[in-house]
């Protein structure tokens, strides 16, 4: 596997987009500005179809040497669009320090900067954002400075988040869907209201969709333009076959497999023109995909290397996708990633093994790509065929982080117990970073942008609600460390502050979600999801089958062993006392006596991840008062038609451990200061003494079932561990123990801590050197220093 040959073409157009400097393009903004200030009368509905008619009809097209799919998001590969309809105060901050940040850097023209702070002068005070801030809750806005609460990556991005209904545009091809809408226009009762504020959504997917097979029309043109230039016989064909591709998709439903991919590449790159919004995801790709493979390998008009090839085509394409998003927002989210999720295998809607040729296909074609998009899964159920899990394994050593592992076992009753039916379970799921929802039936954010900072409400609880940093105090606390007479009286604390924060993350979110919906409709994304054009709704006003939300709960381990240590070495044991702990935290663990209070934190309590009920019971009980809260609460869709309409938990930390832990103090379980928290539900680095299983063991108490947002747990591997059969066997033993116990997700990076550190020293040389991050994996010499060096220090694990 490690030694698979690229061809020709795939590895000349990777070379070529691994080796881009990110540029800002300023074609977006400039477009929907104009659009925008010729609609102003129209509802937003109509003027977001408008705009995107504007943008797809205008901005610059090209197709590279080589390419076999069609279609570009930016002026360039790499390049990153701006989208000022969500914020546009950030960008007037930072523009100059763009190519300066210590990650996610971007290079834009001094003309284009001119030209770009002139274009927001028309937004200041009309986007999301600045609706957003004049809406917010006093409580809300004052938690920017404390750092519980993270939600602003909402309001200056989009939603994103979701998985469209593509077996919807292959059945149909954009006529059939504007057909769709024209039939429903026609039957309106007019005199009905809620039939008339159905009228703008219909004629909005019509524009919306008109516009997308003009925007294919214009790749047919150039592709034959360019044709007619070439002199290469062999280029010449491809670009007769492409013009011709692009002349039928995506207007009609496709014929065979390269008009397939061609298709499923214009749905994504549209929605990513339409939205800034991330982890807009490909879904259950070798299921919709297969049924045109097989019939064009039975025909005799494809074979298996050219399949191949196009998916890696269509990878390099996925890759070619760039965000830019504010600093404040870039620090939780380092190193460029767009999270276009893309899963393989699992089970047929009827309970069969749903592993087929193309899964094997898109795992070969991972391993010989090696980017960080598309961010691929695989379903394991116990019925998974072994040598295909074998598969997994051998690309899975190679050592870039995926494919990450999702379980059928644990995954299919969650979304059951949320309301989702059994068909539609079976058909699940993963999106973005490793959330899961039903394809083409659910909306946005089934894990969203927001933040929940568990340590820092730990550290408020143990303050009396006053965070020592800043002085603020917005919920009154039970009083101070030196306060409490037993465990329980800590318990009762850290349940207060947990409940009063969890209660301003529903209100931020909704807040948040009522700007989205008034202000940013996706025409184009919710006519793509059942069953927004039933209902004649857009996705934010209640239009998709199932509407279930959470944000990222960070720092669950830190917690557990924090709360553990103040039970075990001051309450039970007494070896330290409260008045010493207290000091030795406001003190960071300076000072002889700081430093041995630290020692004792470390070394003598109990852990989570090594099996030990002590602690990991506690873990689990301190967040189970999350867990079973939060479903209480409602999003803006609720009784508006979806199923659900709830908040649910979930642990996708992405890489907010960090910046989380720079805004809280030193804490119980012996942390200093600023240091990174925990990511997902891994144990805290370094205090894993007793092996992966005993942290399989510690992470499958937590309530997994009700994880139904997702819970991501990381491991790290050296890859020379897998040199035998044998080795390969226990690891496969390893990941079906972990499933066996519920385990939610699992994801390996298998790279030694030595050739990270020499990434480090010698960038150059690695640039297309990539690593498991989080839910996501990025190149590893694009991240910030920070997060680097967090990855460096996690626990690498034996069998």
């Amino acid at each position: 596997m490690d030694n698979r040959i690229l061809s020709e073409r795939i590895k000349r157009l990777k070379d070529e987009v691994v080796s881009i400097k990110p540029k800002i393009c300023i074609e977006r903004a400039r477009l929907i500005t104009e659009s925008y200030k010729e609609t102003e009368s129209l509802p937003m509905v109509m003027r977001r179809a408008k705009a995107l008619e504007k943008i797809l009809l205008n901005m610059s097209i090209y197709i590279s040497e080589g390419e076999l799919i069609v279609g570009n998001q930016a002026s360039k590969p790499r390049s990153a669009p701006i989208f000022p309809e969500y914020s546009w105060d950030w960008i007037v901050e930072e523009i100059d320090s763009f190519d300066k940040r210590p990650s996610d850097r971007f290079e834009i023209s001094e003309d284009d900067k001119k030209e770009l702070l002139r274009i927001l002068e028309y937004w200041k005070g009309k986007t999301v954002k600045d609706r957003v801030l004049a809406t917010q809750t006093e409580d809300v806005l004052e938690d920017r400075k404390i750092g519980v609460l993270g939600w602003e990556g909402n309001v200056t991005a989009g939603q994103g988040h979701i998985v469209v209904d593509y077996e919807m545009a292959l059945n149909k091809g954009f006529k059939g869907i504007i057909e769709d809408s024209r039939e429903k226009l026609k039957s309106l009762n007019l005199s009905d209201p809620e039939d008339l504020r159905k009228k703008p959504f219909y004629e909005a997917v019509i524009i919306a969709f008109n516009a997308g097979i003009q925007f294919g029309k214009r790749y047919a043109n150039l592709a034959q333009k360019l044709a007619c230039e070439e002199t290469n016989p062999i280029r010449k064909k491809e670009l007769e076959a492409i013009s011709e591709i692009c002349n039928w998709v995506p207007e009609n439903p496709p014929r065979n497999f390269k008009e397939a991919i061609q298709i499923i590449w214009f749905v994504q790159l549209i929605l990513q023109i339409e939205s800034n919004g991330h982890s807009i995801s490909l879904g259950r790709f070798d299921q919709y995909m297969y049924p045109y493979y097989k019939k064009d390998i039975e025909k005799g008009i494809l074979t298996k290397e050219e399949a191949l090839e196009l998916i890696e085509c269509f990878y390099i394409k996925l890759f070619s996708v760039n965000k830019i998003r504010p600093w404040s927002h870039t620090r939780f989210v380092s190193g460029y990633p767009t999270y276009q999720n893309l899963i393989v295998g699992g089970q047929t809607k009827d309970g069969r093994d749903a592993t087929n040729e193309l899964s094997y296909l898109c795992l070969d074609a991972l391993a010989d790509i090696r980017l960080s998009e598309p961010n691929f899964y695989v379903r394991y159920h116990e019925n998974m065929p072994k040598d295909f899990l074998k598969k997994c394994i051998e690309v899975i050593k190679i050592g870039f982080g995926m494919p990450a592992l999702v379980n059928d076992k644990v995954i299919i009753p969650s979304l059951m117990n949320r309301g989702v039916t059994l068909e539609d379970a079976m058909n699940y799921s993963t999106m973005g970073c490793l959330e899961v929802q039903v394809p083409g039936k659910w909306g946005y954010r089934a894990n969203g942008k927001s933040k929940f900072n568990l340590l820092k409400i730990l550290e408020l609880a143990l303050n009396n609600g006053v965070d020592p940093r800043t002085g603020i105090q917005l919920c009154p606390g039970e009083g101070n460390l030196t306060d409490f007479k037993s465990f329980d009286d800590v318990m009762k604390a850290w349940e207060k502050q947990l409940k009063f924060f969890m209660e301003l993350q529903v209100t931020a979110d909704n807040i948040n979600d009522l700007a989205m919906e008034e202000l940013a409709p996706d025409v184009f994304c919710s006519a793509l999801v059942q069953d927004c054009l039933g209902r004649g709704k857009t996705l934010m006003e209640g239009g998709a089958v199932y509407d279930m939300m959470s944000g990222c709960q960070v720092g669950v381990a830190n917690v557990g062993n924090s709360l553990s240590a103040i039970k075990e070495l001051v309450f039970d044991k007494k070896v330290i006392s409260l008045e010493d702990l207290d000091k030795a935290l406001k003190n960071n663990f300076e000072g002889i006596e700081g430093k041995r209070i630290q020692e004792l934190l470390i070394n003598r309590a109990a852990k989570y991840g090594n099996d030990d009920d002590s602690v990991d019971l506690i873990t689990k009980e301190a967040f189970d008062i999350y867990v079973n809260g939060i479903e209480n609460y409602k999003n803006t869709r609720y009784g508006r038609g979806p199923i659900g309409g709830i908040f649910i938990p979930a642990t996708v930390t992405i890489s907010a451990n960090v910046p989380s832990g720079a805004v809280v103090g030193a804490t119980p379980d012996g942390r200093k200061a600023g240091e990174p928290v925990n990511d997902g539900v891994s144990p805290v680095h370094g205090t894993e003494k007793h092996g992966p299983t005993a942290v399989i063991k510690s992470v499958t108490k937590l309530s997994t079932l009700l994880m139904t947002g997702g819970q991501l747990l990381n491991m790290r591997f050296n890859k020379t561990m897998l040199n035998s059969e044998e080795t390969i066997e226990k690891f496969m033993a390893l990941i079906r123990t972990f499933f066996d116990r519920y385990g939610w997700h699992v994801q390996f990076n298998m790279i030694s801590s030595e050739v990270l550190k020499e990434a480090r020293r010698n960038p150059e040389k690695y640039k297309d050197l990539v690593i498991r991050v989080a839910g996501y994996s990025a190149v590893f010499v694009s991240l910030d220093p920070t997060v680097q060096e967090d990855i460096i220090n996690r626990m690498e694990y034996q069998l």
